[in-house]
């Protein structure tokens, strides 16, 4: 897959904005590797939608790439790191996100690992819904901008502000949920749920509801590292994004600051 240089996500974004998409029209997701390594972004879509980027690519450091979607998609992103891929079929494994071990993703991937979910409006007048989450828990930065006409002009109700995870969580991740690599360098950060289970964290049975699930001492970590990003099954209320039906979206990993231009 052709990868672009990092200035040019600037002319995109200026010709989104120029331009910017209808509710019924086809949207553009544009992935920016900001990251000083490779990273193998994996996609996932929902409801039956169109599979993006073939479900995985590889993206070198400083690299951008733009893929369409369909009105009313909804999925999920995460990047995949420490990948090693065979060139004959594409199978090897990733030290974080792996999705069964090949390249192209039909399943999602292995916690922990930093989500940006989306779920698109069809029709003129709907909503688009996004966010960042670390309820899988977290290993890397992950942001998403909202660009174009339909994020500028808004509506009312409407939050078109950033979403994302600016902190280095792997970096004061407590040491019972951390995920070691091959050379024992913290490569992850597990959520409560993955690591300990139980209803307290993991938001279910008599705790499976906002009113009776709150946050924990390792939900409340992510949130303060993280503001703009999930920390827990019910943290809707400052993390969920809207957007009025026909924005297009930058999703930034490793982001080394929260876009001015992104509310």
């Amino acid at each position: 897959m052709a990868t672009q240089p990092l200035n040019s996500v600037i002319l995109h974004l200026l010709l989104l904005a120029s331009g910017g998409g209808t509710a019924s029209a086809a949207r553009v997701f544009t992935f920016n590797n900001s990251c000083s390594h490779t990273v193998w972004p994996g996609t996932l879509s929902g409801n039956g939608a169109a599979v993006l980027g073939g479900g995985g690519f590889e993206m070198p450091a400083n690299t951008v790439v733009a893929f369409q979607a369909p009105a009313g998609w909804s999925g999920r992103f995460w990047a995949r790191t420490g990948c090693i891929f065979g060139t004959a079929n594409g199978s090897g494994s990733c030290a974080t996100g792996d999705c069964g071990g090949t390249l192209k993703c039909s399943a999602g991937g292995k916690t922990p690992a930093t989500l940006a979910e989306f779920t698109l409006g069809r029709t003129e007048g709907d909503k688009d819904f996004y966010d960042v989450s670390l309820v899988d828990g977290y290993n890397i930065g992950v942001g998403v901008t909202a660009a174009g006409k339909a994020a500028e002009e808004g509506a009312a109700g409407d939050n078109c502000g950033y979403a994302g995870c600016v902190s280095d969580v792997n970096g004061r991740c407590p040491a019972e949920l951390r995920v070691a690599g091959a050379s024992g360098e913290t490569v992850g950060c597990r959520s409560a749920c993955e690591a300990f289970g139980g209803d307290q964290y993991c938001c279910t049975g008599p705790r499976s509801s906002p009113g009776t699930c709150g946050p924990t001492r390792y939900s409340q970590l992510f949130k303060t590292a993280c503001p703009a990003a999930y920390s827990y099954a019910y943290d809707d209320s400052s993390s969920t994004r809207t957007c009025a039906a026909g924005a297009d979206y930058l999703i930034t990993f490793c982001p080394a600051s929260i876009s001015p231009a992104a509310g």
